[in-house]
């Protein structure tokens, strides 16, 4: 998947019910660059998914293995939605 394929996978699935980490259900809404999850007040933008998932194709040492590794804001959700999706995980993307 292209960079800029993320956030159209994403769109794809909004609504879906996704879990976290440790277990708690939530589904979200994409509007524009930024994603609502139903468990929080504030958005988690195009941006933070970006940074992520660079961080993620750059960890060759494999140190990120969850999402309070992962460092960013949001991580519980931006975790369980790119392992679910498996976005931008795979070899040569």
């Amino acid at each position: 998947m292209e960079k800029q394929n993320f956030w159209e996978e994403l769109e794809a699935h909004q609504g879906e019910v996704f879990y976290t980490a440790k277990k708690l259900p939530f589904q979200y809404t994409i509007r524009g660059g930024e994603m609502f999850v139903d468990r929080r007040s504030k958005s988690i933008t195009y941006a933070t998914f970006r940074t992520a998932l660079e961080k993620l194709r750059a960890d060759e040492e494999h140190r990120i293995t969850g999402p309070k590794s992962l460092c960013c804001f949001g991580a519980p959700y931006v975790w369980a939605l790119i392992t679910a999706l498996g976005l931008g995980l795979s070899e040569g993307e």
